[in-house]
């Protein structure tokens, strides 16, 4: 080999290697890339999951405080079951009036800044006023902006996409909402004995939080557009649904500060549902959605309200349930025990979209539902009746657990799993207004809400009755703990 072809060999051999190094460097470059998008999904997802859980607890928290401060806020001689009316009527009214009256495009934020004063005032008037009357007037400013703000939070939840980032919104908001439970409880254990006055005072200011998460944690829907996120693997659902490729959609002068995700396509005129639209929308999901929800909510507030009450034994002794001893120390401790297992199961079961547990499949959203209405019978029987006899308190008192534990899952999985499952569902049509499809969305997911609060009315409604006849029952058989509380 002479030296022209030495020198052509290494001048191939320089360029072959130079490539190499190009491809490698360009091959780093795109991993890179590929960490540094997933890296970013990752961060929008944990703020977007964090915003939609504060949205839940605190939305619901203030529900739990005044009904943890029942005792509190009224005089002996008044039912507290004016209370439960009281935090539940004006958020039926809200459910009812909003999606269902109400036209047009939905301003989140003027409507949570709104939803905050309201709650904020109620939250003052019943720490300021010592009047039953501007207490309960307090209370159903709060209970009014509480039903308004999730149904308000839901609607918020369709204005994401793909799918899969909607539906993770939904599992965090009702997961907040089962852990508000939790928290408003002990939140009012701690503030209780700094009295009614400072105690609500100091909760009024809970509401603060929801605008400044609004406002500086969530990302808005537009951070989305364009990203890969996992798609939930789910026989029930549509593997079409939203498949459209999304762009924002043009924003009025009237617009707020949330843009909206939509098919690419041109808003021309303003678009409002009218009755007989949304009359064509509710209707296939009265049977579907709406009635295992009430049902739900009935059996389970009837049980909270009606039924733990009148489930006490006597009080056990180291020597023969140590156990039982550790947690109950008197009859008054019985229905608390029963409430903190039904509020943590509760927080359990309204997490499991969160914790990545599979949505229960679109038949068996009835499930619940039908074990709810068996536990109530269940339970019933053991209060009026005593399944294992008053001898044995033991196997009772193991027998009531497990039961109202199965009762909190029950209830938490009948309500996650509904909403999810409207979110997920296939709204858009080829050729459908998207600002139309829009509000179609919106306004199922924002219907669904008055099942569950018109089924906790009507436990309410249910509730005293049946504890009168269940101790009148026990009574009637020699047990009279019943009499003592």
């Amino acid at each position: 080999m002479n030296r022209s072809d030495a020198a052509r060999s290494r001048a191939l051999a320089s360029e072959e290697d130079e490539l190499e190094a190009a491809t490698l460097l360009s091959g780093e470059d795109a991993v890179d890339t590929t960490a540094t998008k997933d890296s970013e999904a990752r961060k929008l997802m944990l703020r977007l999951g964090l915003s939609f859980f504060l949205f839940g607890l605190i939305n619901n928290v203030l529900y739990v405080i005044i009904l943890s401060a029942a005792l509190d806020l009224v005089p002996p001689s008044t039912p507290k079951g004016i209370i439960a009316f009281c935090n539940i009527f004006p958020a039926l009214v809200a459910k009812l009036g909003w999606p269902y009256l109400l036209k047009g495009r939905i301003r989140y934020a003027r409507r949570l800044v709104g939803c905050t004063a309201i709650s904020v005032t109620g939250m003052i008037v019943v720490a300021l006023f010592d009047s039953l009357y501007m207490r309960l007037l307090g209370i159903c400013l709060a209970s009014f902006s509480s039903g308004l703000g999730e149904l308000t939070f839901l609607q918020l939840s369709t204005r994401y996409h793909p799918p899969s980032v909607a539906g993770h919104s939904v599992g965090y908001f009702a997961s907040g909402t089962g852990g508000a439970g939790l928290v408003g409880a002990f939140l009012w254990w701690e503030l209780r004995n700094l009295g009614v006055r400072v105690g609500v005072g100091l909760s009024s200011i809970l509401p603060f939080v929801i605008p400044l998460t609004y406002f500086l944690i969530l990302p808005r829907p537009e951070r989305f557009i364009g990203r890969a996120f996992p798609i939930p693997e789910d026989d029930d659902m549509d593997s079409a649904a939203m498949t459209t490729s999304y762009a924002p959609l043009p924003r009025g002068e009237d617009e707020d500060d949330v843009p909206v995700t939509e098919p690419e396509a041109a808003v021309k005129a303003p678009v409002a549902l009218s009755m007989e639209d949304k009359w064509r929308l509710a209707k296939p999901m009265l049977t579907k959605y709406m009635l295992p929800l009430f049902c739900v909510y009935l059996f389970e507030y009837t049980i909270n309200q009606g039924i733990s009450p009148t489930l006490v034994y006597p009080v056990p002794t180291p020597d023969t349930h140590w156990f039982m001893s550790l947690l109950i120390h008197s009859i008054r401790d019985y229905y608390p025990l029963w409430q903190l297992v039904y509020q943590s199961t509760v927080f359990l079961s309204r997490s499991s979209i969160s914790l990545g547990i599979p949505p229960l499949p679109g038949r068996l959203l009835s499930m619940p539902a039908i074990v709810q209405g068996v536990i109530l019978s269940t339970l019933a029987y053991e209060s009026a009746v005593g399944i294992f006899g008053d001898a044995n308190e033991g196997w009772s008192f193991a027998f009531v657990f497990l039961l109202i534990a199965v009762e909190g899952i029950c209830g938490g999985l009948a309500y996650v799993n509904v909403f999810y499952r409207i979110n997920q569902e296939k709204h858009d049509t080829p050729g459908v207004d998207p600002e139309r499809a829009k509000q179609e969305r919106e306004f199922k997911i924002g219907s669904i809400g008055l099942a569950d609060s018109a089924g906790i009315l009507m436990a309410s409604l249910l509730a005293v009755p049946t504890e009168i006849e269940l101790c009148r029952a026990q009574v009637a058989r020699g047990k009279v703990f019943c009499q003592s509380l």
